[in-house]
């Protein structure tokens, strides 16, 4: 196992560039407005945001197409607007909407979109680890030279099936990514606690396969990673893994009290640990865009989000017929 910063940058265009950045920034204002409408009541249920952990999301899907397939946790919200799923029809499955993209039955946890290769949120623990073995199996069948990829968190990653998951994916050779999302904690226990060895990425590397560690904060770091990762996938040289450390500003869930957090924390978190801040310092300085550029996008996601919910809110909720129908699918 090896841990990585990017040594002199991913060579993205601008555009590619002004793309990664749209999506974080997506990412992040779509989470901060659910965590609003949460709190007054117009979104049932418990929600997880993502924010913090953006740069990852954006970083894996930008190596990523339609027709590769990803799989979720319960904190599945930027994985989804990451690989491309429709954020209007996002927010209005978060608000069991009949015009989400679930019609309104999937909400927070169980977000999906197979026409982007959005195998789903999963609110199993680890439960993305076989569903992303099995996509990984199907695309080596048909020699599609697709690849699977597994968000999985740092509490997901001690679960059983996640183990034998990255076993069977060496055994059978199969263009899986096992992504690791670190955020220091699983629902409120300590990584430092839970993980005994205190090590995803070498773990995983104990598997048989190139495990990695990198700074989930810094975008081009982990774009390198995914980026070497995926092509391996392709070539059909088998199963990756990587360890990306990152934080969470936010709690397990929306409301969690977090008193398990050190005072100041959460603070000195997001002073420190910002990787959209990171991203724009980076870009600016070395001058590959403008901040008019940056700007621009911002106003356009703000206005993104606001139709959004302006829409989800005026929408219905599904009818009574609704609820015996996309229970089973008949082949």
């Amino acid at each position: 196992m090896t841990r990585r910063k990017a040594a002199s940058g991913a060579k993205l265009d601008r555009e590619q560039l002004l793309r990664a950045y749209r999506t974080m920034r997506t990412i992040r204002t779509f989470e901060t407005r659910m965590g609003q409408e949460f709190e007054k009541g117009t979104i049932p249920g418990f929600t997880h945001l993502y924010s913090a952990q953006e740069a990852i999301a954006t970083a894996v899907c930008m190596n990523l197409s339609d027709s590769d397939y990803i799989g979720s946790t319960h904190r599945g919200h930027g994985h989804s607007i990451a690989k491309g799923c429709d954020v209007k029809g996002m927010v209005a499955e978060l608000m069991g909407k009949v015009t989400g993209i679930c019609k309104g039955k999937g909400g927070s946890m169980h977000v999906a979109d197979l026409s982007k290769g959005m195998l789903g949120a999963n609110g199993i623990v680890g439960g993305s680890a076989p569903l992303c073995v099995g996509a990984g199996l199907s695309a080596k069948t048909r020699g599609t030279r697709g690849v699977a990829v597994s968000f999985i968190g740092d509490g997901g990653s001690n679960e059983g099936v996640v183990f034998e998951s990255m076993n069977l994916a060496v055994v059978l050779k199969l263009p899986v990514l096992f992504m690791y999302e670190n955020n220091g904690y699983g629902e409120a226990t300590g990584f430092s606690y839970a993980v005994g060895s205190g090590d995803i990425a070498g773990r995983a590397g104990a598997f048989g396969m190139p495990a990695e560690k990198v700074d989930g904060t810094d975008f081009f770091a982990v774009y390198e990673a995914v980026q070497r990762a995926v092509a391996r996938g392709r070539d059909g040289e088998g199963p990756s893994a990587i360890e990306a450390m990152t934080t969470r500003f936010g709690g397990h869930f929306v409301g969690d009290p977090q008193l398990y957090r050190a005072k100041g924390e959460i603070e000195q978190q997001r002073r420190d640990m910002d990787c959209i801040t990171f991203f724009v310092d980076r870009v600016l300085k070395e001058k590959t865009v403008t901040r008019k550029a940056l700007q621009d996008i911002d106003a356009e996601v703000d206005s993104l989000i606001e139709e959004a919910v302006e829409e989800a809110l005026a929408a219905p909720y599904p009818g009574p017929e609704e609820l015996f129908t996309d229970v089973y699918k008949t082949y």
